[in-house]
């Protein structure tokens, strides 16, 4: 059990100089800068934005059936990014 207490701290030490230095990055950030990097990851004008996703299957299936149009389904299994 020691040697896990140990891996940890050694490891909290090591990072330790990591986050200090990105929290005093993130203390120099400018007004100016800001905007510019919100504007910059704001979603732009992509196709798949202006399709009419559905959430629910059954209401999915009324409207293909109505418009006679396929159904498109995504389904995942894990963490979104893949990190599972």
């Amino acid at each position: 059990m020691p040697r896990v207490s140990i891996k940890c701290a050694a490891v909290l030490l090591t990072l330790f100089p990591i986050l200090s230095s990105t929290t005093a990055r993130a203390a120099e950030l400018s007004d100016t800068e800001f905007k510019r990097l919100h504007a910059e990851l704001q979603p732009g004008d992509s196709p798949w934005l202006t399709i009419p996703w559905k959430i629910s299957v059954l209401n999915a299936q009324q409207s293909a059936a109505k418009e006679d149009k396929p159904i498109f389904i995504w389904a995942m299994d894990g963490h979104p990014l893949g990190c599972t």
